[in-house]
């Protein structure tokens, strides 16, 4: 994902050259498996169009747009925007699948003891040509809900706690499939427009080809069209409309006796952190996207996502990665510790130095940091897990943290899943030991999480994956806006200023909603 750039020149379309000419195209395919994705791009420069901008010009229904607003590169390079999925896979109590043939008789009847080894399996049905291409460049975008672990781990699942009524409204996956997208390139100012051509044994290669390279050229048009207008497609939002009613599911009451019940677990050795959490939610009225046109405005962060699969959506503003894998090589960056930014450069320098000197900051940090080592170890090769920027600070518009990075290599015998797996659910949205602390939560909660504390990203053709942790997140479905907040439980944790910690994480959020003025 990417940073949200309007930073370019304005231009019309220049003259379109593919990445692959019709018969480097046509050899490409020869002697290829069916069903077969080639991935056909033009390279553009990036026209001063922010990537909000072009997916509302170009959104007809069910599509995504993923930015990064913030952060250094190795977080915040790319953007990525899709419209028009083939098929929409939902796995929950049951398997939905809705779309375009031949594309749903392709991926029906997913195999699988679970909701990663399902996607994994409609993926694999898909083969593809390797070309030079950026991160991502069409495949499964989506999400992973929190409450996959009850699949993923079987002592989670095994002391499950059943509550009457208590039932999850959100699929433990949802996915769309997508071969045409748009990748903009905030580092290298450029652009590529994919509409890869998608061929079985019936295919006529070449019709397919031409097809696929007009819908680039229009897609061209179109976003040259929009960045000449020079006119936001979202109008911004005057002042913040008042009087929402948002109801927390969860009483003060409640969730202060559960910081305590956790703190006697801490106590008695069981674990060391636990993440409690609650949910909020309000009914909306009109279009959610200016929740998300409100949030970016409000709370930019590396990881921004609108997902639209039609009857839900997803909304959020992730400050945090849960796992990459790109060309085979695992990365996870563990954020804790915060302090706001300063109102001066020395001001803002002293708060970094408050925060690298603060003994409970750092020794959060380094057993997050352990914890990440742990869970990339499991997959990668021997010798090759690095803690790299150990304890560096990383400064965003309106806070800075403590971050680190953690990489390796992965086992030539395993692949993304096994690394999605490892790293599911974060540690910073779960505690340590995480077995535990995930039966803790169990026990603590009062409802499934659902999306929160799960993980929004994509799975490319190439199994090239990034995820961000699901949290600043909301979810709108059937009217109701819904968003959880979570607050670390350790030995010294106050009940009272928990509380007020998930008071203040969701203050964004329900500030957005707020402004966007779609509340009923």
């Amino acid at each position: 994902m990417g940073e949200s750039g309007r930073q370019g020149m304005n231009m019309t379309t220049p003259e379109i050259q593919l990445n692959l000419q019709i018969d480097e195209y046509l050899t490409a395919v020869n002697n290829q498996p069916k069903p077969l994705i080639i991935p056909l791009c033009a390279e553009l420069p990036l026209p001063d169009i922010s990537p909000l901008d072009v997916y509302t010009g170009i959104r007809t229904g069910c599509g995504f747009l993923l930015e990064s607003m913030e952060g250094s590169e190795k977080l915040a390079r790319y953007s990525f925007i899709g419209i028009d999925p083939e098929f929409v896979l939902s796995i929950g109590e049951s398997v939905t699948l809705n779309g375009n043939e031949p594309f749903v008789s392709i991926a029906r009847d997913p195999e699988g003891r679970d909701p990663v080894e399902r996607i994994k399996s409609v993926l694999s049905r898909f083969h593809y040509v390797n070309v030079k291409a950026p991160r991502f460049f069409g495949g499964m975008v989506g999400y992973f809900a929190y409450d996959c672990v009850y699949a993923l781990f079987e002592k989670v699942r095994e002391g499950k706690t059943v509550r009457p009524g208590n039932k999850n409204d959100v699929p433990d996956a949802c996915f769309m499939f997508t071969k045409d997208c748009i990748v903009i390139d905030h580092c290298d100012r450029k652009m590529f427009i994919f509409s890869s051509p998608f061929l079985t044994y019936d295919t006529q290669c070449d019709e397919e080809y031409r097809k696929c390279a007009n819908r680039i050229r229009i897609l061209a048009d179109r976003v040259n069209t929009l960045a000449s207008q020079k006119k936001p497609a979202i109008e911004k939002q005057c002042g913040i409309k008042t009087g929402t009613q948002f109801i927390t599911q969860v009483s003060r009451d409640a969730f202060e006796r559960s910081v305590e019940k956790i703190k006697s677990h801490i106590i008695a050795g069981d674990i060391f952190q636990a993440v409690l959490s609650r949910r909020i939610e309000c009914t909306i009225a009109d279009d959610p996207f200016s929740v998300y046109a409100a949030l970016r405005e409000i709370n930019p962060s590396p990881y921004m996502y609108y997902l639209d699969f039609g009857d839900e959506k997803v909304i959020g503003a992730s400050p945090e990665m849960l796992v990459r894998v790109e060309r085979r090589r695992v990365t996870t960056v563990p954020i804790a510790g915060t302090r706001p930014r300063g109102k001066t450069p020395e001001e803002d320098a002293q708060l970094s130095q408050d925060l690298l000197n603060d003994a409970k900051e750092r020794a959060e940090h380094t057993m997050l940091v352990d914890l990440a080592r742990n869970d990339i170890g499991r997959v990668c090769r021997f010798g090759s897990v690095d803690v790299s920027d150990f304890m560096a600070i990383e400064k965003f518009s309106h806070v800075q943290h403590i971050v680190s990075t953690v990489s390796g290599i992965l086992k030539d015998n395993l692949d993304c899943y096994d690394a999605f797996r490892s790293c599911f659910p974060a540690g910073t949205v779960s505690g340590a030991p995480k077995i535990r602390a995930m039966q803790i939560i169990d026990e603590q909660e009062y409802m499934p999480r659902g999306l929160y504390a799960g993980a929004v990203g994509y799975i490319g053709f190439d199994r090239n994956l990034d995820f961000a942790i699901a949290i600043r997140t909301i979810v709108v479905k059937a009217g109701t806006a819904s968003l959880q907040i979570g607050a670390g439980i350790v030995a010294d944790s106050v009940p009272a200023n928990e509380w007020t910690e998930t008071e203040n994480k969701a203050a964004a959020m329900k500030r957005a909603i707020e402004q966007s003025g779609v509340c009923s």
